[in-house]
């Protein structure tokens, strides 16, 4: 490395975030960009550790841990450090297609196995990687991928989110003619209305779209095959089907209640949102003046707090069932592998400045939803719990507290349960097989379903899980369907 004892020079800095107040009053990005001499000291951080844990996906103790693109962190941290940023662009682009994405969104598997984490702060990989692929569209760096020759195959992506879109890109820059079909009427999936536009602004989204457009790309939205394009006819005009569907059916909450107005699945609340932005409209589920209840944690719970704030909400609460994580890595949760800690977020911080407290309750399970005369919701039933192994099958679960039964008031309540796998209606009209989550049955690394000349990668295959690693799918699947077209491929 160019700077052997930078990490002991130089202190871990982060962009930050806009002001709260400042960044309530508008959906641009919250994020905060630093400046080259400061981005060149962060890289400098980066150590000559012998084994870089960061840029290899490892799965420890059932979770991930590094990077699952197998990033060449090390090296364009120490490019960046050196001012060379053409090259530290090449070296991201041979593994990242949409390292913007990644950069904004990812939470950065990478720096948590990063070895200074060990025993000190990690590099701020994510920043860097963020500041690398701006700079490089800022200098013309980024051009659109033309293939040099046409093969004559024709392969149909089915969804473009981040996985269908890293498909069809590998797939077009080996020249064959690519389809990529989206039931929505924007190009991006999950990247356009499943994550807010203060967290990763559409402008970004539909520059890379564009992109991949003017390389070759063919693209058809408000497109749902299997509905309004026939799955027979996929099948007899593609020499081969990607399918990169997504994760979409939201897990419900099979309460008394349920039915009443004002109780919606938190994707429908964020879709919603984002689209009313987008056309300049008004959307039809709006949180202002309201009691807002989120139920469920994790990315999407937070992007419905911070989306919440932004409409104009009377009061926040966000519920979670599990317990409230240790402040610390406990004796079972070792580096390198992601730390199961306390952490708050940027929905949860703005709810702070504005409440005057985390909107988050551990250990609170909705036992009901209560509606006035019309239907509406206008309030929950809830009641506290405790994890116990007194389940029968030896796995902890929870067990309602004695006399802890509370009314929340609530004109809108946001279901943020996570999803449970892909839509079946293409999936049984194809014939592939699921696995008993019912995602669609194909092994990592070869992606091929049981019918031939179909593939799955991303959510649909795998369950929910990240942008980052959906990106790897989609580049996986392109280079096995590029093997059953070609017989051989060079994709990596």
């Amino acid at each position: 490395m160019g700077h052997s004892s930078g990490f002991m020079q130089y202190s871990r800095q982060t962009t930050g975030y806009r002001p709260v107040k400042e960044r309530l009053g508008d959906r641009r990005t919250i994020q905060l960009q630093m400046v080259e001499p400061q981005l060149q000291e962060q890289a400098a951080r980066c150590m000559d550790c012998g084994i870089p844990f960061c840029h290899t996906e490892l799965k420890l103790n059932g979770m991930t841990s590094g990077c699952p693109l197998h990033n060449l962190i090390p090296e364009w941290n120490d490019l960046v450090y050196h001012g060379l940023w053409h090259e530290a662009y090449q070296r991201l682009a041979k593994t990242n297609n949409f390292p913007e994405f990644t950069g904004l969104v990812c939470p950065a598997l990478c720096e948590a196995s990063c070895n200074l984490a060990l025993h000190s702060s990690a590099v701020t990989v994510k920043n860097i990687e963020y500041a690398i692929i701006e700079k490089a569209f800022q200098e013309g760096w980024v051009v659109p991928e033309l293939p040099r020759w046409r093969t004559g195959k024709r392969v149909a992506v089915i969804g473009s989110g981040p996985s269908g879109l890293a498909c069809a890109d590998q797939l077009n820059r080996v020249g064959h003619n690519v389809t990529v079909f989206e039931r929505a009427d924007r190009i991006g999936g999950l990247l356009i209305y499943g994550i807010p536009n203060m967290k990763l602004e559409k402008g970004l989204v539909e520059r890379r779209v564009n992109l991949m457009a003017s390389a070759g790309v063919q693209f058809k939205t408000s497109t749902e095959v299997g509905v309004n394009y026939p799955a027979e006819q996929l099948r007899q005009e593609f020499d081969a089907i990607v399918l990169c569907l997504g994760a979409t059916r939201p897990r419900d909450l099979p309460v008394d209640g349920r039915e009443l107005e004002g109780v919606h699945f938190a994707v429908d609340f964020l879709r919603n949102d984002t689209k009313s932005l987008l056309d300049g409209g008004r959307t039809p589920i709006s949180a202002k003046d309201k009691d807002v209840i989120v139920i469920g944690g994790g990315d999407t719970g937070t992007d419905c707090v911070a989306t919440a704030l932004r409409h104009g909400c009377h009061s926040l609460v966000q519920l979670e069932i599990m317990p409230r994580p240790p402040e610390q890595r406990t004796p079972d949760n070792p580096w390198p592998q992601w730390p199961r800690t306390f952490n708050v977020d940027y929905g949860q911080a703005e709810a702070a400045a504005v409440f005057g407290r985390d909107p988050r309750q551990y250990e609170i399970m909705t036992k009901a939803m209560m509606g006035d005369e019309l239907g509406r919701v206008q309030a929950i039933e809830t009641v506290a719990v405790e994890w116990t192994s007194q389940n029968g099958n030896g796995r902890p679960g929870p067990k309602e507290v004695q006399d802890s039964d509370r009314t929340l008031p609530a004109q809108l309540v946001l279901l943020a349960m996570g999803f449970l796998g892909p839509e079946q209606r293409l999936l049984d009209q194809l014939g592939v097989d699921r696995d008993p989550r019912s995602n669609v049955k194909a092994v990592y690394g070869d992606f091929r379903t049981g019918e031939p000349g179909i593939f799955a990668a991303g959510d649909a295959r795998r369950g929910q899980s990240l942008v980052v690693s959906a990106i790897d799918e989609g580049r996986g699947a392109a280079r096995e369907c590029d093997r059953y077209l070609m017989g051989s491929t060079d994709l990596p």
